[in-house]
């Protein structure tokens, strides 16, 4: 497009406007564009700069809000002097469409008490639950029944997790040992692993673009420590040890650091060699109960797209390397912690240990924090009933979703960031548009609270899980 004269500008059919991706990198100069061009004719115009090979999907912001009208409309609405540069911000669109899930396909009794942790597998043909009665249960997706029971635990599981390459499921309960199961055969693999002397609160994979096969995971516990494990040898290799309360939460991130969140306040990060500690992030003032990554999805899925191709060994790495640059892009991998004192933070870890911005409007203690596919938001559950999004690269606040008249437990998203959904003590889950940033299904059906929740990484199913202790499964 050319640059076209001042006094043409000036007139009243175009607009000075300056193109930036959501990190504010310019997308050349400032230029006028005519005052009738919408999504559609910016998106041409974006593609265009960015000698894009083919038509990629891009949604506009001005001032965080969605630009869904011609500029002309939205310069008329809004008030806005065409004398100003007009700053639009473009954000790329998966390129796939999820369906939103509007009714229960199945429930599924098997456990004899409350359903703790539900989990689908990296490419999302499998489904692991954690339960009250000491078991983890493996799904068939394609019949929607029980396939394995799996028995090991002494104690409630409280937290499951898939090894990026799908290859291994680990489990951790309330007495502090881990299982690990072959999910192919529902069978235990090896004894249980000691060493924790507390329950365990969370469990992470190291990356398969770090290592492959996947064998190191870590934990962490109520006894204050994390611990790193190899699940081929059977053994905890290393004990990060620093924090002076229970560790609440853990993450393995894409550069290699383990991120450690705890009831001391603070945030540790660990190098995973020697299991030294690398710096500190203070800036909480009660328990830190969450922590999410902004490439969390690509982490967990490795090399499993949504194309569903399987990759051989030899180029897993190579695959879920490429998945996991592409979405970090130029910028640093973003960190955001939820905590008691009612505030998150989001920060750049590997630049600074000052936060980028602290996130401040819920009313009552954050559960939990988790950055969309593709980390561009960030949605937050807490116990005063409401469920907020974020800007995920400026920590900027964009709405709150209410609907819920009890305590929101978890958040999932969908493949394509553009669906959140949330669970409840009040035994709904709800699905909420982000785009129009409204409800878009309500979903009854539970007879009591709802734990926990999982969006199928290949955005087929949800499943939820509670105190009535059956398994929901819900489709399109």
């Amino acid at each position: 497009m050319n640059m076209e004269t001042s006094e043409a500008g000036m007139s009243n059919n175009t607009v000075m406007c300056l193109l930036t991706d959501p990190e504010g990198t310019h997308l050349g100069s400032s230029m006028y564009i005519p005052q009738t061009a919408g999504p559609l004719q910016l998106t041409q115009l974006v593609n265009k700069f960015l000698n894009n090979e083919e038509m990629l999907p891009y949604s506009f912001y001005v001032s965080d809000e969605e630009l869904l009208v011609p500029l002309g409309t939205y310069l008329e609405k809004n008030k806005v002097s065409v004398e100003k540069v007009l700053t639009i911000v473009y954000q790329q669109q998966a390129v796939f469409r999820i369906r939103p899930v509007n009714r229960c396909s199945q429930t599924v009794a098997g456990h004899a008490e409350a359903v703790l942790c539900v989990s689908f597998s990296p490419d999302g043909k499998q489904l692991a639950s954690g339960s009250g009665d000491t078991t983890v249960r493996l799904w068939d997706l394609n019949t929607e029944t029980p396939l394995f029971t799996c028995k090991g635990h002494k104690n409630w599981v409280l937290s499951i997790a898939w090894s990026p390459d799908g290859k291994h499921l680990v489990s951790g309960s309330k007495s502090g040992e881990i299982c690990c199961w072959n999910p192919k055969k529902g069978e235990l693999d090896g004894n249980p692993l000691t060493g924790h002397k507390k329950w365990i609160t969370g469990i992470s994979w190291e990356p398969v673009h770090l290592s492959s096969p996947c064998r190191r995971f870590v934990t962490s516990s109520k006894d204050g420590d994390a611990r790193i494990w190899d699940v081929t040898l059977k053994k905890s290799l290393i004990c990060l040890s620093g924090h002076t309360l229970a560790v609440t939460c853990v993450k393995w991130g894409g550069d290699g650091i383990i991120y450690t969140g705890s009831q001391d306040c603070t945030i540790k990060m660990w190098e995973t060699t020697q299991g030294k500690l690398i710096r500190e992030l203070k800036g909480h003032g009660h328990w830190v109960n969450s922590l999410a990554l902004s490439t969390e999805y690509v982490l967990r899925t490795g090399a499993f797209d949504h194309t569903g191709r399987q990759y051989p060994p030899n180029e897993e790495m190579k695959k879920a390397l490429e998945r996991y640059n592409q979405a970090k892009g130029d910028s640093p991998e973003r960190l955001v912690s939820g905590s008691d004192d009612f505030t998150m933070f989001l920060w750049e870890p590997s630049v600074s240990k000052q936060s980028k911005k602290r996130l401040t409007g819920h009313q009552q203690l954050v559960n939990h924090v988790y950055f969309s596919p593709d980390g561009k938001w960030i949605a937050s559950a807490s116990f005063d009933r409401s469920v907020r999004l974020w800007n995920g690269v400026t920590g900027q606040f964009v709405t709150a979703f209410r609907g819920h008249v009890g305590p929101v437990y978890q958040v999932s998203w969908s493949a394509d960031s553009r669906l959140l959904l949330s669970c409840s003590k009040d035994s709904t889950l709800k699905i909420w548009e982000i785009r129009t940033k409204t409800l878009k299904q309500d979903l009854p059906g539970h007879a009591d609270e709802v734990f926990a929740v999982d969006w199928s990484p290949d955005g087929e199913k949800v499943v939820s899980g509670g105190k009535d202790r059956v398994l929901k499964l819900w489709k399109g």
